[in-house]
């Protein structure tokens, strides 16, 4: 607990106290109303306070209004009944009290999984600075920088390993339990622990483009965008109380009116009771509180399993999702190509790999890497000149003066050649010297382990389609879509085309299609998608400000999981509606027909709001 929930411990259980003790003081009169109107602001100050504030503010219909209306009229009644009972007013306040003591709990509780993820900002990095070791602050390092990461210190900053065979928790960025080995030159995201040996890095982004930046970026837009419940909440309750106020004025004056008209007793101080009953039980604060809460604690969860939602609106509508369409390399393939074959090639098959890798110097696509991984004697980098990318076809160059064309079989023809087909499944790299074909490259990609299971999870899910968008030839899509069991595949796209089919996909399924990807080219179809999801931390920086779901590393299986966790959390807060609004309505009723008393009200609003607090703290588990 913090200082305030300490604090407000500390009120309820005086308040307690001093109610049960003020039953056996022999006080009357004055000095009962006194002792009584004490203990009353000890626990009822600060709802006093919050309800002048919003008077003054103009913006007071809310809960806090509520509770001092009716608080306030208990110990009136009390006062000119002569009952020197203000036992019911007091009360009212310290069970609305623990009510909001169980909620800040709850919040707490919620909050603390997203925490976590704010913790792993670093507070120092050690560089190393003319052979020596010096600490300053993350923010001060350059990229290009060489760091040292001690057994036991957060890595801080994105880079490579230029020495160190170590393994890394990486549990708070994706959720994983299991230790990761990390070995030189491997990419190392910062965030990790190092736990076994020292690590030389040297730095590849700012500390404001690493990953945990990333990471704290979105954490901070997740509790920003409502969802479509929350916004139903907020105009419910603009409407809500203002109406139970005028119910309540009615109860309190037409009743007894009627009854003085017909010369009947008018029993003001019975129907003014029954309003202040109405009132207490009125008191919306299950409903509004209990929402938020269940969406936060569900965020919280997701973050737990290393899947980053940026807001609850899109955890219900992922939820509610129906269609799934996939990019295939990086996302349902692990990107890693090979060189596998070189054929048609008019000159040796290394001499080829020289030029194509060569054009390929600037790309950071995982085909240009594997080009230049394959060559092993590359041409030095003044060899090289105007090199001009063509989305969606290939990249153009001058090489050692001849002009180089490598990319697909529609590029070819732009340059005036013509492709020659090649009959193995694969990426076919085609390539043209000075405007005339030189030859084709090989490169094949394999499926991520956990591809097929994670797309058969999604049919178990209820997901009725599984669709992949590729730029791909045909031959390998059908390839890939034939071992996953895809329903559908779309071949040879264009970023724009794939917005198109997307656009396609949308019309016929309203409000239910998610696509999940994680290249550059992906950034517009993650961003016109129902809900986008950017798989892996490491993905492009376009990718992840474009989508609404982030998947902290590259298991296609976090994506059924984090439906399972979005539509757990959005069961929990249809239960909270139903159940807060049907009690209500069913005790409200009690009230205005004289069949509850304070007491029951009392319990009747708190026992509600526990309840629904309750099941919300839920949400922060999946049931896996």
């Amino acid at each position: 607990m913090n200082r305030k929930q300490k604090t407000m411990l500390g009120r309820m259980v005086a308040t307690g106290s001093l109610l049960v003790a003020l039953q056996f003081l022999p006080l009357g009169g004055e000095g009962m109303f006194a002792a009584s109107i004490g203990i009353y602001l000890l626990i009822a100050y600060d709802i006093l306070m919050k309800s002048a504030k919003g008077m003054v503010r103009g913006q007071f219909l809310d809960e806090n209004f509520l509770m001092t209306v009716a608080s306030l009229g208990a110990l009136a009644l009390g006062w000119i009944q002569g009952a020197e009972d203000y036992n019911e007013a007091i009360a009212v306040m310290l069970f609305y009290q623990v009510g909001e003591w169980f909620q800040s709990i709850a919040v707490m509780r919620s909050r603390r999984s997203i925490a976590a993820l704010m913790q792993i900002r670093p507070d120092y990095v050690h560089v190393e600075r003319e052979g020596e070791l010096v600490t300053v602050s993350p923010d001060e390092v350059p990229p290009g920088s060489v760091i040292v990461v001690q057994p036991g210190e957060r890595v801080p900053l994105d880079g490579e390993v230029l020495s160190g065979d170590s393994s890394l928790d990486t549990s708070a960025l994706t959720g994983e339990s299991v230790p990761r080995s990390i070995r030189p030159s491997d990419a190392i995201m910062s965030g990790c622990i190092n736990l076994r040996a020292p690590l030389r890095i040297r730095t590849n982004k700012e500390f404001t483009e690493s990953t945990v930046s990333k990471i704290l970026r979105l954490v901070r837009e997740a509790t920003n965008r409502k969802s479509k419940s929350e916004q139903f909440i907020t105009k419910f309750a603009r409407i809500y109380t203002p109406l139970v106020c005028s119910a309540a004025l009615l109860i309190a004056l037409v009743p007894p009116t009627v009854l003085l008209c017909t010369g009947q007793e008018s029993a003001w101080t019975t129907w003014l009771y029954r309003a202040l009953i109405f009132l207490v039980i009125s008191c919306p604060c299950a409903l509004v509180l209990s929402i938020p809460l269940s969406f936060f604690a569900g965020m919280g969860g997701a973050g737990r399993a290393g899947i980053l939602i940026k807001g609850s609106h899109f955890m219900e509508t992922l939820a509610r999702a129906r269609v799934a369409v996939f990019d295939k390399t990086g996302t349902l393939t692990r990107g890693v190509f090979e060189v596998m074959a070189v054929h048609h090639s008019e000159h040796a098959d290394d001499e080829l790999l020289r030029y194509a890798a060569a054009a390929e110097s600037a790309s950071s696509h995982p085909i240009s890497r594997s080009l230049r991984a394959a060559c092993v004697r590359p041409f030095a980098p003044s060899c090289v000149s105007d090199i001009e990318e063509l989305q969606g076809l290939g990249v153009m160059a001058r090489v050692m003066g001849h002009h180089v064309a490598v990319g697909n079989a529609r590029l070819m023809e732009q340059v005036g050649t013509h492709a020659l087909p090649c009959h193995c499944v694969g990426t076919v790299v085609h390539v043209a010297i000075d405007h005339r074909y030189a030859g084709h490259i090989l490169i094949s990609d394999a499926l991520k382990s956990s591809s097929a299971s994670a797309l058969a999870r999604l049919k178990e899910l209820g997901i009725d389609r599984n669709v992949m968008l590729t730029g791909d030839n045909q031959r390998t899509a059908e390839a890939v879509a034939k071992e996953l069991a895809m329903d559908e595949i779309h071949f040879e796209l264009l970023p724009v085309h794939k917005v198109e089919k997307l656009e396609e996909l949308m019309s016929r399924n309203k409000g239910r299609v998610f696509f999940v990807g994680d290249g550059v080219n992906d950034a517009p179809v993650l961003a016109r998608a129902d809900v986008g999801i950017a798989m892996g931390a490491l993905g492009s920086d376009a990718a992840i400000e474009a989508a609404d779901v982030v998947i902290m590393d590259d298991d296609p299986l976090r994506i059924p999981r984090a439906i399972s966790i979005s539509r757990r959390c959005v069961r929990i807060v249809y239960q909270n509606i139903v159940f807060a609004i049907g009690a209500k309505v069913v005790c409200l009723l009690l009230g205005a027909l004289g069949l509850a008393n304070m007491w029951f009200a009392i319990f009747a609003d708190v026992g509600v709001l526990v309840l629904c607090v309750l099941n919300s703290i839920r949400a922060m588990y999946d049931g896996k």
